[in-house]
């Protein structure tokens, strides 16, 4: 297997004012969000990182992307460092988040078009493909519908449409189904499942056991910003259903504290 993706022992922590002290009734003024986390992800697979709201997986996300920079360790994509390099690793990736929050003016077209000039991406090309993916996602008929006036489902599929238009060999997702109704997540995740066949790599952070079982060829289970599990999801499920196997992992975790 070839090696795409690597975090290699990052940590992130987080300084708490002193209302959020106040509210959450802690004098703890650093919070851990991500412990020493290492994993690796292969070309042409999907990995998955597994675990509850609050254990990590956004802030690791966001390392993985460049978005934040981790407090120690570092991350390679296809051997760059994100730290040393975090340009040429920003070309290799497309970040899907539920925080991306669109520009409610702007209309799908206009978006398209400005995260294309972003990414520097031949006009021809850019045209080729908004047809494709503005047909496949059904979001042709709202082209010049402005943000403000689209269906949750549809602003979902905007987004993950503008995160790729630069045809990334990496795609990360962050919770890519939280919120959407059934049909909407089916379109999400078939397409993940198709651009694996594309031959890309694609790392899917979710709390969904049913999606994470369904899409994923690896799974890393994260609880409290520690990796506490990493293999195939058959050796992590390990002939139980993955909630089960999870629930036992989360305990040992939770049991390493005392």
């Amino acid at each position: 297997m070839t090696e795409i993706l690597k975090a290699d022992n990052i940590s992130k922590t987080f300084k708490l004012s002193a209302k959020q002290r106040r509210l959450e009734h802690t004098d703890t003024r650093v919070r851990v969000a991500v412990n020493n986390l290492s994993f690796t992800a292969y070309k042409g697979e999907i990995f998955g990182l597994l675990g509850p709201n609050g254990a990590g997986k956004t802030t690791t996300l966001r390392m993985l992307s460049t978005l934040i920079k981790p407090d120690s360790g570092d991350v390679y994509i296809n051997g760059t460092s994100v730290l040393k390099n975090p340009e040429a690793a920003r070309k290799e990736i497309g970040f899907l988040t539920s925080e991306l929050k669109l520009e409610e003016l702007f209309t799908p077209n206009y978006l398209f078009n400005f995260f294309s000039d972003l990414h520097r991406v031949p006009q021809d090309v850019r045209e080729q493909r908004k047809k494709y993916l503005f047909e496949k996602f059904g979001i042709d008929k709202f082209a010049e519908v402005k943000v403000a006036n689209l269906s949750t489902g549809m602003k979902q599929k905007i987004s993950l449409v503008i995160s790729i238009v630069h045809d990334p060999d990496i795609i990360i997702f962050d919770e890519p189904t939280n919120g959407l109704d059934v049909l909407t997540a089916k379109v999400v995740t078939d397409f993940i499942l198709e651009l694996k066949e594309q031959g890309k790599s694609i790392i899917v952070s979710s709390h969904i056991f049913s999606l994470i079982e369904k899409i994923c060829d690896r799974v890393g289970v994260i609880v409290d910003g520690r990796m506490m599990k990493c293999d195939t999801l058959e050796n992590v499920m390990n002939g139980k259903s993955l909630e089960d196997r999870f629930f036992e992992i989360y305990a040992e975790g939770k049991g390493n504290e005392k």
